[in-house]
């Protein structure tokens, strides 16, 4: 990495906190890395998208971790001159980074701007507040919270953490018989009404006012159900009628929670009702940053946009940037199948879906020898991501489940070494972090 040059007073210094291996997010796209110094703070395996021109890079082992990321921006603060900005893309991250712009007094969402996007009590009762539907909801320190709720509101009830990300955490419970002891929570939780209706998530644009972008897909199967080992699919909705039903929503939801610009990937429960009507959304969570899973990358690909990049000029206090190309005005979706092993795992089979019809347009997988890295990004590192495109949502949804049923990936365990030597199995542990994904594009 570059020491001090001549120019480096005229060069503002960026810190950019990463944990994805994937490239989510074109950081040197965004920010010319010539014209300011920009620095990284990373974990181990997320230094796969770290840009070569980055002007230093510190490395932790978590990027939530406050205090470790607070002393690696102090190290590059100490080579590369105090912060200009901080920016911080993962859900995760978000606190992380609102935190410490606090502390370096830099531009860009404070704490109390994003802790009703984090916190899902916080985050119910505003939209509640607002005299939007949602489902009945309680704050929960014990399981007896959750007795006496569901003695209101009755069974089955959902269990999740306050703070949290990609249904870790998350249980559904059909009766006080699978309450778990009353001792009190390790975490603050939350405890909801069960809706048995479909879920969809929106994801787009907010300006403060209004949505500006939005397109809005269905699940096919359940992000809780993935957490239990099955595939996690999602369509883009071709139905102007729930198309409008939800960008309304999503508004009212938005207006209640801030009145300042932010992406949002929102999940929300669509049901049918009256003609007049039209459908029935209620709330169910939202997160003030970009969706996870392939929605970025089909975002790029067939709607023209990058709302990483949004994102990103978001934070530095930037107009964001107008649209990057023509909408193809095609429909997206995209698969996940679920690690094949406990990770960290070495890939030992998998079999190429690209060229399958109807099939994907591109596919990321890890080739025979790869090893699936034990990270924080859930959802990066899988057994398989795939993306679609066509001309309706039927037509994608054939092609995810002719997918998901014919893909094939198998792995073995790798038991973690200790510094002393190779693992108990025998084999040496790998490193992931610079075992990168096989990436084809049809």
């Amino acid at each position: 990495m570059s020491e001090h040059a001549p120019d480096e007073e005229d060069r503002p210094h960026i810190v950019v906190i990463n944990r994805w291996r994937e490239r989510y997010a074109d950081y040197a796209g965004y920010l010319d890395h010539a014209t300011h110094r920009v620095t990284y703070v990373s974990t181990d395996v997320g230094l796969g998208s770290v840009p070569a021109t980055a002007a230093g890079t510190e490395v932790v082992a978590a990027t939530d971790d406050l205090p470790a990321v607070r002393a690696a921006v102090a190290r590059l603060a100490a080579r590369h001159g105090a912060p200009r900005a901080l920016v911080a893309l993962k859900e995760d991250d978000l606190l992380t980074g609102a935190e410490l712009r606090t502390e370096w007094e830099l531009p860009g969402p404070r704490p109390e701007d994003l802790v009703r996007f984090r916190d899902k009590y916080l985050m119910c009762r505003a939209v509640a507040a607002a005299g939007l539907p949602v489902p009945a909801f309680a704050a929960a320190e014990r399981p007896s919270d959750i007795r006496e709720f569901a003695g209101r509101e009755g069974w089955p009830v959902v269990l999740k953490p306050r703070i949290g990300s990609s249904s870790a955490g998350v249980r559904v419970l059909d009766g006080p018989e699978e309450l778990p002891g009353n001792a009190p929570f390790a975490e603050p939780m939350l405890v909801q009404s069960f809706d048995a209706r479909p879920i969809h998530h929106a994801d787009g644009v907010f300006d403060g006012t209004r949505v500006t972008r939005l397109r809005l897909s269905r699940y096919v199967n359940t992000c809780l159900g993935f957490r239990e080992g099955t595939f996690l699919g999602s369509v883009e909705v071709d139905d102007p009628a729930v198309v409008r039903a939800a960008e309304r929503a999503a508004t009212a939801y938005l207006a209640a929670l801030t009145d300042a610009p932010t992406p949002f990937h929102l999940e929300l429960f669509i049901g049918p009702a009256g003609e007049e009507a039209g459908p029935d959304c209620s709330f169910l969570e939202v997160g003030a940053r970009v969706g996870g899973s392939e929605i970025p990358f089909i975002w790029r690909d067939l709607h023209g946009h990058d709302l990483m990049r949004t994102a990103f000029d978001l934070q530095l206090g930037r107009t964001p940037a107008a649209a990057d190309a023509p909408a193809t005005g095609e429909v997206g979706g995209w698969l996940l199948i679920p690690a094949p092993a406990e990770r960290p795992c070495l890939i030992t089979h998998v079999t190429s879906m690209t060229g399958l019809t109807p099939g994907p347009y591109a596919e990321v997988v890890l080739a025979p020898g790869g090893v699936l890295p034990e990270a924080d990004a859930y959802y990066e590192h899988v057994g398989g991501r795939f993306r679609f495109r066509g001309r309706t949502s039927a037509e994608v949804t054939e092609a995810l489940i002719h997918t998901a049923t014919r893909f094939r990936v198998s792995a073995e365990p790798i038991l973690r070494s200790t510094p002393a030597g190779p693992s108990p199995n025998g084999r040496t542990a790998l490193s992931a972090a610079h075992t990168a994904p096989v990436e084809v594009t049809g």
